[in-house]
């Protein structure tokens, strides 16, 4: 039989089709599957046709699939997945369906060891520890109000703090200003207003009338400024975040998995990342990807009973790719 690893996220679903032998004969992708960022009819929705649509790529249907293991944020075998399994069952799967966490996807989407690592910055940041294949360790992933240090949403945030702070006296002068206004469409002119610049309640209105989350669509801003100082201090203090945070999962060599859009770009974050771990002993391999579709297949595969063995892993990631 055929078997599916769905790597669901926020705005995008991944489905990857392979066969016992790791070999995929088909690949989609479509809309967000996570029910709480897009609810879950509009989810179960996104998982099915992205299924469906990557094995019809194999001539098969949702009939010929033994295994669907979906991997997405906060996921957990024990979880009630009803939203899904019914609308699955009515479209004529009758296999098993079982949950994993997208951060151990992404993990084995980089390599095949039981024992690494792996940090996801993205819009939100956290870290893993694998021992044995599952998860033993997680660092951080505490949502923009409580953690996600160094992620898209903590620089998007201090490129919006910095900017208030130079409009209010508070901070030094910064490249980031005229950025962000013309980025949010916010005049520079205008009279003093009880005693501060007009542009000042009209940048408050804009941004208290954005989600918390929306502040991650400002961290281009602080690589594209990398030459203004405090543009580059964000950076290093982001870089190091995440290090810390690797730090504290660490307690012995093994290899370091980096997926999400922050720390796949060189430059000072990425070297100030480098220079922490460093400063501790850390030098692992680095194997950077740019989803978990490899790693959700892996994962249907292990749950499957099958051994991840370097030709396995091999087959999964070069077929994958031809199927893209």
């Amino acid at each position: 039989m055929l078997h599916i690893g769905i790597d669901a996220g926020g705005t995008s679903t991944r489905a990857t089709v392979v066969t016992t032998a790791g070999e995929c004969v088909g690949y989609a992708q479509g809309s967000g599957g996570n029910p709480i960022s897009s609810g879950k009819q509009k989810a179960s929705a996104a998982v099915i046709s992205a299924a469906e649509t990557a094995l019809k790529r194999a001539d098969s249907t949702l009939a010929d699939v033994g295994k669907i293991v979906l991997a997405m944020a906060g996921s957990s075998a024990g979880e009630s997945g009803e939203w899904l399994s019914d609308p699955l069952l009515s479209h004529g799967f009758s296999g098993t369906l079982s949950w994993e966490s997208d951060l151990l996807a992404t993990y084995f989407s980089g390599v095949f060891s039981s024992f690494g690592y792996a940090v996801v910055s993205g819009t939100g940041a956290a870290v893993i520890r694998v021992e044995n294949g599952r998860i033993a360790s997680t660092t951080d992933g505490l949502g923009w109000l409580l953690g996600d240090l160094g992620s898209g949403f903590w620089i998007g945030h201090h490129v919006a703090l910095a900017v208030m702070a130079e409009i209010d006296g508070r901070g030094p002068a910064t490249t980031l200003t005229p950025r962000l206004l013309d980025m949010l469409k916010v005049s520079s002119d205008g009279p003093y207003v009880q005693g501060r610049p007009a542009t000042l309640p009209r940048l408050i209105t804009e941004l208290y009338g954005l989600r918390p989350v929306e502040l991650a669509q400002f961290a281009p801003l602080a690589f594209a400024e990398s030459r203004d100082d405090v543009a580059r201090g964000i950076l290093d203090e982001a870089g190091t975040l995440l290090a810390r945070s690797v730090v504290t999962a660490h307690t012995s060599p093994g290899p370091l998995v980096i997926g999400g859009s922050v720390l796949a770009q060189s430059g000072r974050l990425a070297d100030a990342f480098a220079a922490h771990l460093a400063e501790h002993d850390i030098t692992p391999e680095i194997v950077r990807v740019s989803d978990g579709a490899v790693g959700s297949a892996v994962l249907a595969l292990r749950r499957l009973g099958v051994e991840i063995t370097s030709d396995v892993f091999h087959t999964v990631t070069t077929t994958v790719a031809q199927q893209r």
